[in-house]
């Protein structure tokens, strides 16, 4: 599992108007794992990162706690 930098996750949900069930859908992942993933809970799968990365449209390294894996 990879430490997601849960402030900056947010703060491009925002910035995208998005919705955490939003990026769920959007992302194919569950709202259960956004919502972790904000409130540090919980790290997430590279599968899950590209596809929030891609939904953010940022490098999946930009969501990275401290830019790397």
């Amino acid at each position: 599992m990879l430490q997601v930098d849960s402030h900056k996750l947010r703060h491009l949900r925002e910035e995208k108007v998005l919705t955490m069930e939003q990026i769920a859908e959007l992302a194919g992942v569950s709202y259960n794992t956004v919502y972790r993933l904000e409130h540090g809970r919980s790290g997430a799968r590279q599968r899950s990162i590209k596809a929030l990365a891609r939904v953010l449209g940022v490098a999946p390294q930009e969501l990275l706690a401290n830019g790397k894996p």
